[in-house]
């Protein structure tokens, strides 16, 4: 991804954020700059991506495949005195060309999809099979608000502004926006994007940046780049 492109993604998602009266933890609204004329320690931060993240899943086209995410809260599935035993974050969907997080499940982690405000929030979920792969022929079952729900294999959830899906591991799930860009909740236990996400056509989860301007806002993981 280009910087600029960050930089623009970074200030929709502030805008819309605001539009819907959404105020981030002080340090989202830190610009690099404002970090390195700050004493703040931001070890815990750092160790556990707590911050903005830009990303296109290294595919170059973050229109169609990419998302804005912001996390609020985190932990250390290694270090139990690092940040906190669970985790939050905000993830802005743009509508426009139908933007989507690919298809993919998580090994560890169980999590509340929530539409927090604006548009449609869609879900296509399969089970995973043991190796890996789509689960065309068995349902899927999983609790929308607390309900029970039995599920064909690629169904797709259409989560209204409010609502909520619970996924846990082995889930296949893929996310995409329409009738107008969406805010949508995370809530989980600890998050390790490192580590904790296959996809199903393999692809990076960070994205390689190319520097064409200014860092306005430091990234999860380049707290490396203040300098003090």
């Amino acid at each position: 991804m280009k910087r600029s492109e960050i930089n623009a993604a970074i200030a929709h998602a502030m805008a819309l954020l605001k539009e819907n009266n959404i105020t981030l933890p002080f340090f989202g609204y830190m610009t690099k700059a404002d970090w390195e004329k700050s004493d703040l320690d931001f070890t815990v931060l750092k160790n556990v991506m707590m911050g903005w993240d830009v990303t296109d899943f290294s595919t170059g086209d973050f229109d169609h495949v990419g998302s804005t995410l912001f996390t609020v809260r985190n932990g250390s599935p290694y270090d139990k005195k690092m940040g906190v035993p669970y985790a939050e974050k905000y993830i802005i969907m743009q509508a426009k060309c139908n933007q989507e997080i690919p298809m993919h499940f998580h090994n560890l982690k169980s999590e509340d999809i929530i539409n927090r405000a604006g548009g449609l929030l869609n879900i296509e979920v399969y089970n995973s099979t043991p190796d890996g792969k789509l689960d065309t022929e068995n349902p899927v079952k999983l609790y929308q608000d607390g309900i029970l729900t039995t599920l064909e294999p690629g169904a797709v959830i259409k989560v209204k502004t409010g609502n909520s899906v619970t996924l846990t591991p082995g889930i296949y799930h893929r996310f995409f926006a329409t009738e107008g860009d969406v805010i949508v909740g995370e809530v989980s236990s600890i998050n390790d994007d490192n580590l904790d996400n296959v996809f199903l056509t393999p692809m990076g989860r960070f994205s390689e940046i190319e520097e064409d301007e200014p860092i306005t806002y430091i990234m999860v993981k380049e707290f490396d780049l203040i300098k003090r």
